[in-house]
C-alpha cells in the first residue's frame, strides 16, 4: 500500500496563524480542489523526509520550523479498498517567503482558520488545520519538543 504524507504550511501574521492552501491543477488527482501539500513517500524515505521534500517541490520553500502534528489524517478509499492513515506535519513559513508553484497547482492563498470552510472539503483536513491552529494559539497548548523535527 502506498505511504502518504500531508503538510500544513502556515505563517504567523499579527499573532494569528494563516494557512497556505493550493488549488490542484486540472488533469491532476483531486483536480480543482483546494488542499494542503501532500504526496507519496519514496522507497527508503522517512515520512518526515517525504513531507519536507514535497513542501520544497510544491512551494520552493524550506520552513523555519517543522514539526509533527500529533494526529493523523485517516480515511477510507473505496477505489482501492484501503484505509489510509496519513501522518500530518506543520511547517512554519517565513512571512516574506516567495511561493513558487509547481505544475500540480494552479493557485495558492492564505486563509485563516475561520475562513477555511468554503475551500477545504475534507473533514479530516479541516480538523487538522483547527488542531494546528489550537496548538499555536491556545495558552495551555504548545509544540512539544518530541514533535519538533530538526532539519538543519
Amino acid at each position: 500500500m502506498k505511504k502518504l504524507i500531508d503538510v500544513y504550511p502556515y505563517k504567523i501574521k499579527n499573532g494569528v496563524p494563516l494557512f497556505l492552501i493550493f488549488k490542484r491543477s486540472s488533469g491532476k488527482i483531486y483536480a480543482n480542489q483546494w488542499r494542503m501539500v501532500g504526496g507519496k513517500v519514496k522507497e527508503g524515505e522517512a515520512y518526515w523526509e517525504a513531507a519536507l521534500r514535497e513542501l520544497k517541490e510544491e512551494t520552493g520553500i524550506t520552513p523555519t520550523n517543522f514539526w509533527t502534528i500529533p494526529s493523523v489524517n485517516q480515511f477510507y478509499e473505496a477505489k482501492t479498498d484501503s484505509i489510509h492513515s496519513i501522518p500530518a506535519f506543520a511547517a512554519e513559513i517565513d512571512a516574506k517567503a516567495d511561493i513558487v508553484l509547481d505544475d500540480e497547482h494552479s493557485e495558492y492563498k492564505w486563509i485563516g482558520v475561520e475562513g477555511m470552510a468554503p475551500f477545504i472539503s475534507w473533514p479530516e483536513q479541516r480538523r487538522l488545520i483547527k488542531l494546528t491552529y489550537d496548538i499555536l494559539t491556545d495558552e495551555f497548548l504548545e509544540i512539544l519538543p518530541e514533535w519538533n523535527i530538526d532539519i538543519s
